[in-house]
């Protein structure tokens, strides 16, 4: 009988080991639905600080995980954690480790825990096609063409003394005055797919035992292209690098998603297909939506809408880390803020808010850079769209990430300034501000599942200004209304609405509503149908 008690241990171990599998997958969200999705985009250095050194960092994140839930937000996309010259932390110096002005593994273990106990999905940026000087890949193969990874960069020179550069430019001049080479990775090299594909699994499963426990729900994959800046030297990634690393994931981790920056800024149809990727952003849209103006918004839906396969996504936004701040696009028009709002909300796909958008942040990316009398070709050209999130009323409070604070033209000019209007402290006891109009809006769009994954459809297709944008799912209608002109109009609904006579004004509500009553310039309007009939 002596065999038994060996038995039963190893009984009951298993049992343990399921159990804690089990466990781990229900501490993980559940897989995002087409259309379910709002993603909160934040430039991580500059969110909020724990510790008192002005650099955004993760248990700085971590405590204000609360915010971003109740804003309305299920999915955390970050800008790069990874070890960079520039403050950005694109172009790496190791892939697998955080800036220790961040903290440590631990804290970002801790915060995806945190995260994902919250209900929320985190998403990584991920950015490899190039390395900064001081990567070991550089440093340890300079005129070693025989080093154990001198055939993991690309290189000018047989005797590898001079690395392949990032867009034709040795160096590239940082915020802070560094002058830092950037490489392009040999990404035609199988040792150096195999490593990022390793890489990408430690992200997603860390454990390896495909729970995702402490693993992110998604890639952000970052100027991402067939043949890499058109040299012809990295070539066929979407079949030969993306594929191979995406089919593995998606079989770690079939619930993962891969969302692509596509490189030319367009439809992003070609990423949709051939780069097996499942979402891209809607990079013209978001040049309509600037543009509030109706017949620009309605051919971009259609040609949005005809570049997206079924079962795939286009990420909806106003702001991003590389382009100007809506409100400043909108010359500070809080009505136009709103209507901005309202449509990119509304409309079919994954919308996407970046930090201090719901407050009305602003930000311009000068216009004179490289020119005479103008502001040097730096990194620094993106720190106006990447301020401090403001928290407090002071800018200067603690907790505020104004780590780029200084004597230098971007801190001289910076658009956030103390008692501005522009903070969360202001905003959350103005029952008009911006920051509620952005939750009442994101309610709706979790209380309506038409919204989040229903059908689309253009109403009004005239040479009118008013914007109706029709969401429905089975009997249940959500309608949105938008006069983007500069006199009151009505809607021209005719008979498109045959058998929705029933409306409830969702911004008022729920009180009857009517979808034909006339609008006053910027005015938006959203009534639905009370309950399926």
């Amino acid at each position: 009988m002596k065999p038994a008690r060996p038995l039963l241990a190893w009984l009951a171990a298993s049992l343990f080991a399921l159990l804690s599998v089990a466990a781990a997958r229900a501490a993980t969200p559940p897989p995002a639905q087409p259309g379910s999705q709002v993603f909160y985009q934040i430039f991580f250095r500059s969110f909020r600080d724990s510790n008192g050194d002005r650099i955004g960092d993760l248990k700085g994140l971590t405590s204000r995980l609360g915010y971003i839930k109740q804003l309305g937000a299920t999915t955390i996309l970050l800008t790069p954690l990874q070890p960079s010259p520039y403050y950005h932390n694109y172009f790496a110096t190791a892939f697998k480790a955080i800036d220790p002005a961040y903290g440590t593994l631990d804290d970002y273990f801790a915060f995806v825990r945190t995260a994902h106990a919250q209900g929320l999905k985190v998403y990584l940026d991920e950015e490899f096609q190039y390395v900064a000087e001081g990567h070991p890949w550089w440093k340890d193969s300079i005129c070693k063409a025989h080093a154990k990874y001198a055939d993991y960069l690309l290189w000018k020179d047989k005797q590898h003394c001079v690395a392949e550069p990032y867009l034709g430019k040795a160096k590239w001049l940082g915020y802070d005055g560094r002058d830092v080479g950037i490489a392009m990775v040999n990404l035609e090299n199988p040792a150096v797919r195999a490593y990022f594909q390793d890489l990408l699994l430690y992200w997603a499963d860390p454990h390896g035992d495909g729970s995702g426990r402490d693993g992110v729900d998604g890639f952000r994959i970052d100027h991402m292209m067939d043949d890499l800046d058109h040299k012809g030297l990295d070539k066929n990634l979407f079949a030969g690098f993306w594929a191979p690393i995406f089919q593995a994931l998606k079989t770690r981790r079939p619930e993962l998603r891969i969302l692509a920056e596509q490189a030319d800024w367009g439809y992003g149809e070609k990423w949709l297909t051939a780069g097996h990727v499942d979402m891209v952003f809607a990079f013209p849209l978001r040049g309509a939506l600037v543009s509030l103006d109706k017949q620009t918004i309605v051919r971009n839906i259609r040609a949005t809408d005809a570049a997206t396969p079924p079962g795939k996504q286009q990420v909806i936004f106003l702001e991003n880390h590389d382009v100007d701040r809506y409100m400043s696009e909108v010359h500070d028009d809080p009505a136009k803020a709103r209507a901005g709002a309202a449509i990119a909300l509304m409309l079919k796909g994954d919308p996407l808010i970046y930090y201090g958008q719901e407050l009305g942040m602003r930000g311009v990316q000068p216009k004179n850079v490289g020119k005479s009398g103008g502001i040097p070709l730096t990194d620094a050209v993106g720190i106006p769209v990447r301020e401090a999130f403001r928290w407090n009323t002071d800018l200067e409070a603690a907790g505020s990430a104004i780590w780029y604070r200084g004597d230098q033209w971007f801190w001289k000019d910076r658009y956030n300034r103390s008692h501005d209007g522009v903070s969360l402290r202001e905003e959350e006891v103005r029952p008009d501000s911006l920051y509620h109009w952005y939750r009442k809006l994101l309610a709706l769009r979790h209380a309506r599942p038409e919204i989040g994954g229903g059908d689309q459809r253009i109403l009004c297709d005239d040479d009118s200004a008013v914007l109706c944008i029709l969401r429905e799912e089975g009997e249940r209608r959500t309608l949105l209304l938008v006069n983007l002109g500069k006199a009151a109009a009505r809607p021209n609904l005719g008979t498109q609405l045959a058998g929705a006579t029933h409306w409830v004004d969702l911004l008022d509500d729920g009180k009857p509503g009517t979808a034909d009553a006339v609008l006053q310039p910027m005015q938006v309007r959203l009534v639905g149908t009370s309950s399926p009939h």
